[in-house]
């Protein structure tokens, strides 16, 4: 009789799996696992049965974090406008917190095939078009979450492919402002969070 799978064994593997991953990308063969987690590739084979297997389950445990993670960013708080909740969710997702994600996941993205995940194209789009529908409700734009999702998601590329914070910062400044609607040169919630948060930016990583 075989010996019995321990979950406890397994969540410990994932866990250092998914870490190992979010920081240096997702490998295609299991010898750097093997390393992160100073196991063996049988013990991690025995717990996942095949290495697209174990691949699947780190993706789908970073995807976890991920959610729970900008969906906290995301969410309304009824103290705040929510232009400055968009504000302080963009400099945290493209920050040092989020990078991990945006790797990881445009990676996959990228994947013509999709074959340890079929159908992610649209479920990443999806997931984040209710938090930004409810968000945007409390200013009166529901109907603006497309909107909002498409130049986020454009930015995100832009700056993987540039590594230009400054310009993109102000694209996404421009974005909230015209959701505020401000006339003239009325300063609304949004043109005083996001110049903040850009020089914040800038003090942490002068090097960009």
């Amino acid at each position: 009789m075989g010996r019995q799978r321990q979950p406890l064994i397994a969540e410990r593997l994932l866990d250092e799996c998914t870490d190992y991953a979010l920081e240096h990308g997702l490998p295609d063969r299991l010898e750097p696992l093997v390393r992160a987690t100073g196991t063996s590739a049988r013990m991690l084979l025995y717990h996942f049965d095949t290495r697209d297997g174990l691949l699947r389950a780190i993706l789908r445990q970073a995807r976890k974090h991920q959610l729970d993670a900008f969906g906290d960013l995301l969410r309304v708080r009824p103290d705040e406008e929510y232009t400055v909740t968009l504000a302080r969710a963009w400099t945290a997702m493209t920050g040092p917190d989020g990078q991990p994600y945006l790797r990881m996941f445009g990676q996959l993205r990228e994947d013509a095939e999709q074959h340890l995940w079929p159908g992610f194209r649209r479920i990443a789009t999806t997931d984040w078009l209710g938090p930004l529908e409810d968000g945007l409700r409390t200013i009166g734009r529901p109907e603006s979450a497309t909107l909002v999702l498409a130049v986020i998601r454009g930015l995100l590329m832009d700056l993987d492919a540039t590594g230009d914070t400054t310009r993109t910062d102000r694209a996404f400044h421009d974005l909230l402002i015209a959701l505020e609607h401000a006339p003239g040169d009325e300063r609304t919630a949004a043109t005083r969070a996001i110049p903040r948060q850009q020089r914040d930016r800038r003090e942490q990583y002068p090097e960009r």
